[in-house]
């Protein structure tokens, strides 16, 4: 019996439960609880779902949990008939061995990770029998971190069904008392208000959130499909201007230190800008309006400088200035003029900045030097490590660098590295409407130094966390967490000493103020102190190498699996009852490329059922029968390859050598009607035995695709993903007849394009290995070619750029060829390359190209001992006037039928679909993409031969 599939996601504390409501009597969410305990600052969270399956048959339920980024899982059980099924966690590189050998059996691991700017999402699923139950229980753990006065517990929910029995607890514990506690958010509103009980005692408080079915459909988002928003508990502790809070439990302690109430150290700040060609549009005007309202809020007192830097460096003013009205507004009005232009020179922007700091030393002072960039160096100093040890160097421990990264071009590890080496820290900054608040708010954060040089003393304590601090700012916290020695409370004894302005100050008290919480079978203090040492060595492990760095991984991993963490050196495996699929659970990095849900795929013949998604979320969707074919089982269905060389003439045809999807018993059919269309000759303009090169290069199949990536408020671009290795039937055609021949070899391309305002794009098939028109821009006498290899899962084996006459690059897997003028140079290091106006700069697994305003990455990926090569658009020029693949703009479409053939509506024409897989090589990391299959002409809306070459 064909099972469908029902999803449970959970977003913040929830889960959420499908994008389209199911039938009601298919399947029952029928309990709901969240349940978060917060002591001293430490939040438990436990999520219970229960759901029934209705149906008589077997059903597979998903999981779907999405989670604070700052949190680690540390346990996850599901419940069957009776049966505990408990995860378990491993160190990675074992995790990934129990995974592959599941996939080497025909399964498929469905528990992948992906990034969003708070959250981290994890899935798993289960078979449910008809009439049964399953119980899936999470828990995960995290610090919460105080920002700009508060502490934020946000519960986002959206369960797209109201739920019976949905109940929210949390009980927030804090021995400093409490200085207030709220309830905010989009869930707080209209009548879920009235589900809202709040009630606190001096140092305890309770919130409960229990909607009605009825409630839960009158949100402001709310609707009959249920929630969605968010419950955000804020709140804060009492502080004093003494040594702060101090709780220990069975040997091990936590230390809280905020004082408040003190004088605010003037500051020395220099802003250091990108202006970069890669910054124009939304991003230079969000910086602009962010950059004036931090001036606005500078005190008298504190000094500045503004650095913009392009491929050049440009001062505001050489030296700080102080902070007065007259220099507010020169500055105000600078900031106002910045414009994106040119490469990016990192290292000299922000050694120059550091230079300004290091002349402009005050007593009593506190200096911080702020980098935002949104791209990697192109120019000057282009090395990463070298930049880090110019800048670590320069700065010398005098002052803490803080990096935002803009968007997801930036190498977020180079700026996370570069931070941590200079005792800052890296922040994204993400793309959207907000970007200037995410700016303002980041400086806010920094915008008042109470103390500098911060000493956290512990005599009689050991194993202590970080305990030296450059800098503490207010509405900020620094925490200490250690082992007491030999447990004994009266020979432990805490001691702060930092600068405030420019005297010493101590902080102390007597170990009488300790406080304890009386059970010694309370391991909580033990796991935070375990919480705060893993996060901190995941940190210093990055800054080190070599065996020093392989020391504190171990270290870092050795903790995480004695409490059972899953951080980015573990993963858990969830167990299962037998026959079930293995799932990996891991948790990613940040910077790390998002990975997407990959679905089982059935290697028999049997019909698969997933669940596509057709909302913007990447929350579950139910569908009454969407079917997502395995690639390696359904190439020989009713293909658009073929229709398309039947009918349109637009695949395999046009500089392309075979047909692929077409199987052998057919071959006389589609010879036939090639004849009758008389197009033999067009479709095929040269045959080359396999294994021997032609003009056109090898005869095989690269199995390569194209993703199109849609920057905000732009055109998308395509990057080159790859299919699973297949092998069904190809047919060639030859160049002088239309005489069709049989092969084993699949010559199979597959380019997705993205859409607008829709979750799955649109992809279609090109065979043979074709050479494409990837971008020219005629006013700017630039274009970009590319010829697709022949072999299984070869993407691009060349790729040509040109630049006016006399200037051109040839990248292909070995060297990088550069003509300028009568002069060829070839590189096979990594170098960086100048030819007049084109900049090439060869690294480990990439090559960055830059002309002008125009930026591409392609990257090098090796698959089974082959290297291959794939284009991505970083940065499109700002003429409009594009031409290309990887010029083409987002598809339109809209779902008008799925039943007994799936049709979307493209602009204004109906396309047949059918839903495939594919995986993009187009980041460093493959990810797995859902696409409707059709034809290329639906999906361009015009002729593949218009994007066909015959030189390169």
């Amino acid at each position: 019996m064909e099972r469908s599939v029902v999803q449970i996601t959970l977003f913040g504390l929830l889960l959420s439960l499908a994008s389209t409501l199911p039938n009601k009597d298919d399947w029952d969410i029928y309990s709901f609880h969240i349940n978060s305990t917060v002591t001293s600052r430490y939040a438990t969270t436990v999520i219970t779902s229960r759901v029934a399956n209705r149906m008589n048959e077997s059903k597979e339920i998903e999981f779907h949990v999405r989670i604070p980024k700052n949190a680690f899982i540390s346990k996850f059980r599901m419940f069957i008939d009776g049966q505990v099924y408990d995860g378990v966690v491993k160190a990675k590189e074992q995790a990934q061995q129990q995974y592959s050998e599941a996939v080497s059996r025909g399964e498929s691991a469905g528990l992948v990770s992906s990034v969003g700017r708070t959250l981290e999402e994890f899935k798993t699923s289960v078979t449910v029998a008809a009439h049964k139950k399953v119980t899936f229980e999470l828990t995960y753990e995290e610090l919460m971190k105080r920002t700009r006065g508060k502490y934020e517990l946000q519960i986002h929910a959206r369960p797209m069904q109201p739920v019976s029995d949905f109940k929210v607890d949390v009980h927030i514990q804090e021995e400093a008392g409490f200085s207030f506690i709220d309830v905010k958010g989009g869930l707080s509103t209209k009548a879920l208000a009235n589900a809202i009980t709040k009630t606190h005692t001096d140092k305890e408080a309770w919130v409960y959130f229990y909607p009605t079915v009825d409630q839960q459909k009158m949100c402001d988002s709310c609707s009959d499909q249920g929630m969605n928003g968010d419950l955000v508990i804020i709140y804060d502790v009492n502080r004093d201007n003494g040594l702060g809070h101090i709780k220990k439990s069975d040997r091990y302690f936590v230390h809280h230190f905020a004082p408040s109430d003190l004088p605010r150290v003037p500051k020395n700040v220099v802003f250091v800008i990108d202006q970069s060609g890669s910054m124009s549009g939304r991003k230079i005007l969000q910086t602009r309006t962010a950059l004036i309202h931090i001036l606005n809020d500078l005190a008298e007192d504190d000094h500045f400088g503004l650095i913009t830097f392009d491929g050049n460096i440009l001062h505001w003013k050489r030296e700080l200035v102080q902070a007065n009205s007259k220099n507010l507004e020169s500055a105000k009005n600078f900031a106002s003029n910045i414009q994106a232009r040119g490469s990016t020179n990192i290292n000299e922007a922000v050694l120059q900045g550091a230079r300004m700091l290091n002349d402009h030393s005050r007593e009593g002072s506190a200096s911080i030097l702020i980098l935002l960039t949104d791209g990697d160096p192109t120019s000057g100093v282009t090395n990463l490590e070298n930049i880090q040890s110019n800048v670590r160097q320069a700065i010398a421990g005098k002052f803490p660098l803080y990096c935002l990264g803009f968007g997801f071009d930036v190498d977020f590890k180079f700026l996370e590295k570069m931070s941590l080496q200079n005792n800052g820290v890296a922040r994204r900054i993400y793309e959207d409407s907000d970007a200037d608040l995410q700016l303002k708010g980041f400086y806010e954060e920094v915008a008042t130094p109470l103390l500098t040089d911060v000493t956290m003393i512990y005599v009689g304590g050991t194993n202590l966390t970080q305990t030296n601090f450059s800098q503490y700012y207010n509405g900020s916290e620094i925490v200490v967490a250690g082992e007491i020695t030999d447990n004994n409370i009266e020979t432990f004894t805490p001691q702060v000493v930092a600068i405030s302005s420019n005297r010493r100050i101590i902080f102390s008290k007597s170990n009488k103020t300790v406080e304890s919480t009386g059970t010694v079978s309370d391991d909580r203090i033990q796991r935070v102190w375990a919480y705060l040492t893993v996060k901190q060595l995941l940190d210093k492990e990055l800054q080190l190498s070599g065996p020093e760095k392989e020391k504190v991984k171990k270290e870092a991993l050795e903790l995480s699996l004695k409490y059972s963490f899953v951080t980015p050196l573990t993963s858990m495996v969830v167990t299962k009852p037998p026959g079930e699929n293995t799932d990996v659970l891991h948790k990613p990095k940040e910077g790390e490329t998002p990975q997407r849900w990959q679905p089982r795929v059935d290697h028999k013949f049997s019909r698969q059922y997933l669940a596509p998604s057709s909302r913007g979320s990447s929350g579950g969707v139910i569908h009454d029968n969407p079917v997502w074919r395995p690639i390696s089982r359904q190439l020989n269905h009713h293909s658009h390859l073929a229709s398309d060389v039947m009918g349109k003439q637009s695949i395999g045809g046009y500089g392309g050598y075979s047909l692929s999807g077409i199987s052998n018993t057919r071959t006389r059919a589609v010879q036939g009607i090639l004849k009758e269309k008389n197009i033999g000759r067009q479709v095929m303009q040269q045959h080359t035995p396999r294994g021997e090169r032609g003009e056109r290069g090898e005869i095989g199949h690269p199995g390569a695709v194209m993703e199109q990536h849609t920057p905000r408020g732009g055109r998308g671009y395509l990057a080159p993903v790859v299919l699973p290795d297949v092998q069904p039937a190809v047919v060639h055609l030859s160049r002088d007849t239309t005489t069709l021949e049989s092969t084993d070899v699949p010559v199979l391309h597959r380019f997705l394009l993205k859409a607008e305002n829709q979750t799955v794009p649109l992809c279609f098939d090109v065979s043979g290995p074709v050479r494409l028109k990837l971008l020219h821009y005629p006013s700017r006498e630039l274009s970009v070619n590319g010829e697709l290899d022949s072999v299984t899962n070869g993407g691009f084996s060349r790729i040509f750029i040109h630049v006016k006459d006399s200037q051109h690059v040839e990248i292909d897997t070995n060297w990088v060829t550069v003509r300028d003028g009568q002069t060829v140079t070839y590189y096979t290091g990594q170098d960086r390359i100048t030819a007049g106006s084109v900049t090439v700069i060869v690294r480990n697994n990439e090559i960055d190209v830059a002309t002008g305003d125009m930026r591409m990455v392609i990257i090098v990926h090796e698959n089974n001992g082959r290297k291959i090569l794939w284009p991505v658009l970083r940065r499109r020029p700002s003429d409009n006037n594009a031409e290309g693949l990887l010029a083409v703009e987002a598809a339109v479409y809209e779902e008008v039928q799925q039943a007994p053939v799936r049709k979307l509506k493209i602009k204004n024409q109906e396309a047949d679909v059918t839903g495939e897989m594919v995986v993009d090589y187009s980041f460093a990391s493959p990810v797995t993409m859902k696409c409707w299959l059709t034809s290329a002409d639906s999906a361009l809306q015009r002729p593949l031969f218009q994007f066909v070459i015959t030189q390169l």
